[in-house]
């Protein structure tokens, strides 16, 4: 199963360290983010990878260059960035159809991929792409599910002060091609994923909830704790 890495954006809740190096390159316990999501994935049977760039993308280039990895990568560069949506719909034809993961490789993820991709596997009938959640101890700062009793999203709750709950969507995606098929023929305009597209689809989004270890580290502060975790 082929997964696309959205690795562009510019990190800016974790200035000043990223005025130096991109989000998806900071080092969690001496390792680069990038290379904990090619390590994990790959132990899980998961690629080739498509990797966007576009934030100080020659640090990304050279990253990719002596990876062990390197010949399972393909790198896209967008001079513009075109949103979370927008990268996934210029690159369809990386995934020729099949079920394929979409991924904001700037969070800190332990989960068992291979029991994710179970779950898109096994997932209800009618639902059209998996999600990974995962429980987070600062609802308001996150987008917060509500499922029912079969682990299907019937709500939304994004950054809101009192969400009913603690899920959160951890921006983690198995697709199925009949999704890709929508977006080529009826999304090709969307940007933003999150916003344009999974709204659309309440109802038809399964989850898997990790019990691991899945943090956002997009302050400084979540970063120092996912040092020692």
């Amino acid at each position: 199963m082929k997964a696309l890495l959205l690795a562009a954006g510019f990190g800016t809740r974790l200035r000043p360290l990223t005025n130096t190096i991109p989000k998806c390159l900071v080092p969690i316990k001496g390792k680069p983010l990038l290379q904990i999501w090619l390590e994990r994935l790959s132990n899980a049977g998961i690629g080739p990878f498509l990797i966007n760039t576009h934030y100080l993308a020659e640090q990304v280039n050279a990253f990719v260059e002596t990876s062990d990895y390197r010949p399972q990568i393909s790198l896209v560069h967008e001079k513009d960035l075109l949103g979370t949506a927008g990268t996934l719909i210029a690159n369809l034809e990386f995934f020729q159809g099949e079920d394929g993961l979409l991924i904001h490789a700037d969070n800190y993820c332990m989960a068992d991929m291979a029991a994710f991709v179970n779950a898109h596997n096994n997932r209800p009938d009618g639902c059209i792409m998996t999600m990974m959640t995962f429980r987070t101890d600062t609802p308001s700062t996150c987008g917060i599910v509500e499922l029912d009793n079969r682990g299907v999203v019937i709500g939304f709750h994004e950054k809101v002060a009192n969400p009913p709950g603690n899920l959160a969507n951890g921006a983690v995606y198995i697709l199925s091609g009949e999704l890709f098929k929508l977006l080529s023929n009826e999304l090709h305009n969307a940007s933003d994923f999150s916003t344009e597209v999974l709204h659309r689809f309440l109802g038809r989004i399964y989850t898997y909830e990790t019990k691991e270890t899945f943090m956002d580290i997009g302050t400084l502060t979540a970063y120092e704790k996912a040092q020692y975790i």
